[in-house]
């Protein structure tokens, strides 16, 4: 029975064998609740609904089951809230608005799948074994696993189409026989199982330039984006999502305006991905918590999306993660806590927000799945600091724990610098561990020609604090020449298109050659300087033209291009000649 309301959080007495986490159905309305304090008789339940009109006196039913999500076929292609409620069918049972209470299975239960057995009776499996799959969309296998907790010997195995609760095999284990399914559940708050972990030395390949090159981030890896409001964090996700080299992406929306979720949910379904030509979402899952549902759900939101990920990591497959944005789930628990009358932290924030950051992004990783195959969980958080600052807490919280930081730039954003990622305040600590792969797979000269260039960068800031105090015309020509190498990089390789065909995705070996090529171009230019040729003479020049085209040439025409670039090369040196 309720004793006590206090927003979202709901004390009761009398529920019948309360156990922490455990899923309460609240008042008539049977509205989804959670467990988070027992004292004595009394538990405090988290509920994930509005409690409007929820009145003293009404009961409060225990589930016996901790938040769990539901995984079998089906998932992808769909958009659920944070409690994996599919609002599509929510929309057609109670029209435009979530009508409390609503109870709605997350999967089609009807739909007939066609299962096609790997396995056969007799064999012998173990948890998380692969025993058949399932063209769940047509980019995307669903291989079906042996529930955790589960192994022995197959005693049945079935071939044909089934719904998700069918039986479809027959498992004798030591404590007698377990009907398999193609839907388990799994308790959001829990991580899966794996063998092993591995290190982090294959990159996220995102065909975004100044990530690659400057910035990258490993399978399994986690990265921070953080950014004042307007600075592109969505944006720079969107991208991520179209283009990285992940085999399924999950979005979770936690938090976010109810606009910016509609032009997502209306986009994203429109687009095809690249490498198949076919709709992204038979890849993608949506997880929508906009900023005016209930906070609670919020909260559960992207535990919700990170038990989904490791399902389909478990499989074998590359998966990533966004979280847009973190800073609205750590108001949601600081809103909890409020509620809880707990001792608040740093700007009011509970004492415990680092360590379920830490917990969160810690569910990444690349590894050795149960069934011996390797996946992978990549985690992007984005982070949205009042006006900016990031020294605010979960800024700082978010930045012990991930090992990439993308800084978004509302100043490089409103000069339409996209992505407007500051080289400078940026960085990635995966460099070294990619390091090989990326001389192995790409040039052996990568690593120096990288930081060549970026030292560039880092020089032009200093070159432009003596611009502000003596002007360019006394600055010494070498150091009129870093600010137009430094310019040429900015324009020509950092900056990038997202709505040109060819310029919104990059090869890796693409990058290299346009970096090789603007330090080939820094090279000539040097050695005219040195031959008292005024960087002045350079303006104009083809070569520097041909390589702010080059990131528009198709990967098979590039090689030729590259070799009437050599030839524009000889420009330079003929302007010594006509002296």
């Amino acid at each position: 029975m309720i004793t006590r309301i206090s927003g979202a959080v709901v004390e009761a007495i009398d529920v019948d064998k309360p156990k922490m986490n455990d899923i309460v159905r609240v008042g008539d309305a049977g509205l989804i609740g959670e467990i988070v304090r027992l004292h004595e008789d009394k538990v405090v339940i988290q509920v994930y609904e509005d409690t409007t009109d929820l009145r003293v006196g009404e009961k409060a039913v225990n589930t016996y089951a901790p938040l769990s999500v539901k995984l079998a076929p089906g998932l992808l292609g769909s958009i659920f809230d944070g409690v994996q409620r599919p609002l599509e069918k929510i929309m057609e049972e109670s029209g435009d608005f979530i009508q409390k209470g609503v109870n709605v299975d997350p999967l089609d239960t009807g739909k007939r799948w066609k299962f096609n057995p790997k396995a056969k009776a007799g064999d012998e499996v173990g948890q998380g074994s692969i025993i058949g799959d399932v063209d769940e969309t047509s980019l995307v296998k669903h291989k079906v696993l042996v529930p955790v907790g589960i192994s022995g010997t197959i005693e049945s195995i079935e071939e044909g189409e089934f719904t998700i609760n069918d039986t479809i095999a027959v498992i004798k284990t030591e404590k007698g026989k377990s009907e398999i399914k193609m839907m388990q559940e799994w308790p959001v708050r829990k991580s899966r199982p794996v063998v092993e972990k591995f290190p982090p030395n294959i990159p996220l390949i995102t065909g975004q330039r100044v990530l690659d090159t400057f910035f990258p981030v490993a399978k399994g890896g986690t990265a921070a984006i953080p950014g004042p409001f307007g600075s592109g964090k969505t944006v720079t996700q969107n991208a991520l999502a179209k283009w990285s080299d992940a085999d399924i992406i999950v979005y979770v929306g936690c938090g976010e305006r109810g606009n910016e979720m509609t032009e997502m949910l209306s986009s994203l379904p429109k687009l095809k991905d690249p490498k198949s030509g076919k709709p992204l979402m038979n890849r993608t899952i949506l997880i929508a918590n906009t900023s005016n549902m209930p906070v609670a759900a919020r909260e559960a939101s992207i535990y919700t999306g990170a038990a989904i990920a490791e399902y389909y990591r478990d499989m074998g497959y590359n998966v990533a993660l966004m979280a847009d944005s973190t800073s609205r789930w750590a108001e949601a628990l600081r809103e909890l806590s409020g509620r809880l009358e707990e001792m608040p932290g740093e700007e009011g924030y509970p004492a415990y927000l680092s360590s379920k950051i830490a917990e969160f992004y810690e569910r990444a990783g690349r590894v050795k799945t149960l069934s011996g195959k390797t996946g992978s969980l990549t985690l992007i958080g984005a982070v949205s600091p009042p006006g900016g600052d990031i020294s605010e807490p979960v800024a700082q919280s978010t930045l012990r724990v991930t090992r990439v930081f993308w800084a978004l730039d509302a100043s490089l954003a409103n000069a339409r610098h996209f992505p407007s990622i500051n080289w400078l305040n940026s960085y990635s600590l995966y460099e070294e561990d990619l390091k090989d792969w990326y001389e192995t797979n790409v040039n052996k000269g990568w690593s120096p020609l990288k930081m060549e260039l970026m030292g560039v960068l880092a020089r032009e800031a200093e070159v432009n604090e003596v611009v502000q105090l003596v002007g360019y015309d006394a600055l010494a020509e070498s150091d009129k020449l870093t600010l137009d190498i430094a310019k040429v990089i900015r324009e020509d390789f950092l900056q990038q298109n997202a709505f040109d065909d060819i310029d919104a995705f990059t090869s890796i070996t693409k990058q290299y050659n346009i970096l090789n090529s603007i330090k080939r171009l820094m090279e000539a230019e040097r050695k005219a300087v040195e031959n008292q040729i005024p960087v002045s003479r350079f303006q104009g020049i083809k070569a520097k033209e041909m390589i702010a085209k080059m990131k528009l040439v198709t990967d098979d025409r590039l090689d030729d291009y590259v070799k009437e670039f050599d030839g524009a090369l000889g420009e330079i040196n003929a302007k010594k000649e006509a002296e």
